[in-house]
């Protein structure tokens, strides 16, 4: 592929790589609907993390089927998928990994590192707001530097490396809330609302029979690496730019807008204008498009700022919520 010397394909070349894409993409979302009926919001906003390079937390009450869908998107992309079941009583190292001693022929000891689950393409972590803080805590230098240090050793993960989080909603027993320095390392969070009634009527006939579907490998780790590399090639225009600033600073307090004053404790930092390029730029190649519009902005705001915002108190106790908060925000984008 030829590209500028600013590392944008040329015209070309970009068309050329964005059907390639395209088709693999379409196949992706094929394969995944054998297993994920409906939900298709949820499917798309949880393709554009991995296709983003970033990672995801899926939101939503038990039974929903967000393991299942992190499961089949593994089994699709062809990644090696690792999964923890966060509890009460987990240790950082049973998600990292830890020192054993051995002892050879001679009697010599010595440490060896038995790698934890988190060396993996993709890590599910279940549950992760079941586990304490401490423990959740143990994301953190992966999600963001992908590699781990123990004992004062730094070892890489595995290239591409995504975690997808399910979380129970807070207001269930026995959960503890992720800190904000980690909930700002998913790029976006995916709210999981029940299905609508045609896809529950399905679930009910295809799931509950002698065979269920089983998804197939459709494309392979080194090819989602590509992909992910030419979504960050795809060119944005300086309106596009705009329009991501405007709406990331419109959305923190003391810069100038009484209102957001009034409703925002704290808002979103640089992080969720980069994830918003990226996803922007993701979401115009899910849809055949070359380059972001403003209208994927919009579309994405909700997902990508909602984790990344908190209400003060008088905005709560008049009963506003984060979604009405982002919506209107995005509105003012024109």
């Amino acid at each position: 592929m030829n590209t500028t010397s600013d590392g944008v394909l040329d015209e070309k070349s970009a068309v050329d790589a964005a059907e390639r894409a395209l088709a693999d993409i379409a196949t992706v979302r094929a394969e995944v609907s054998k297993a994920i009926f409906g939900q298709e919001s949820v499917v798309e906003n949880t393709l554009l993390a991995i296709l983003s390079g970033g990672h995801a937390l899926l939101v939503g009450v038990p039974g929903l089927a967000k393991t299942k869908l992190v499961t089949t998107l593994g089994t699709v992309l062809g990644l090696n998928a690792n999964r923890i079941q966060f509890t009460p009583d987990l240790m950082p190292s049973d998600i990292l990994g830890t020192e054993v001693m051995d002892q050879d022929e001679t009697g010599r000891r010595s440490f060896r590192f038995v790698r934890g689950p988190v060396f993996a393409q993709l890590l599910m972590a279940d549950e992760i707001n079941r586990a304490s803080p401490r423990t959740q805590s143990a994301l953190l230098q992966s999600m963001q530097e992908y590699h781990v240090t123990v004992a004062g050793q730094t070892m890489d993960l595995p290239s591409p490396f995504h975690v997808l989080a399910t979380q129970n909603p807070l207001e269930q027993e026995g959960t503890y809330p992720l800190p904000e320095a980690q909930l700002d390392r998913f790029l976006m969070q995916v709210d999981v609302d029940y299905p609508a009634l045609e896809a529950e009527r399905r679930i009910l006939l295809e799931t509950t029979g002698m065979h269920e579907a089983d998804p197939q490998p459709v494309i392979t780790a080194e090819r989602l690496s590509e992909i992910q590399k030419l979504i960050r090639q795809m060119p944005v225009s300086d309106t596009v730019v705009d329009a991501i600033l405007q709406l990331v600073r419109s959305a923190r307090p003391n810069q100038g807008d009484s209102q957001t004053d009034k409703q925002v404790a704290w808002g979103p930092g640089p992080r969720a204008g980069q994830a918003l390029m990226l996803c922007a730029r993701a979401r115009a190649l899910y849809e055949g498009r070359l380059a972001p519009s403003i209208d994927d902005v919009k579309a994405l705001a909700e997902p990508v700022l909602q984790h990344r915002m908190a209400l003060t108190f008088v905005a709560r106790a008049e009963g506003t919520s984060i979604r009405d908060l982002i919506a209107g925000l995005a509105d003012r984008l024109g």
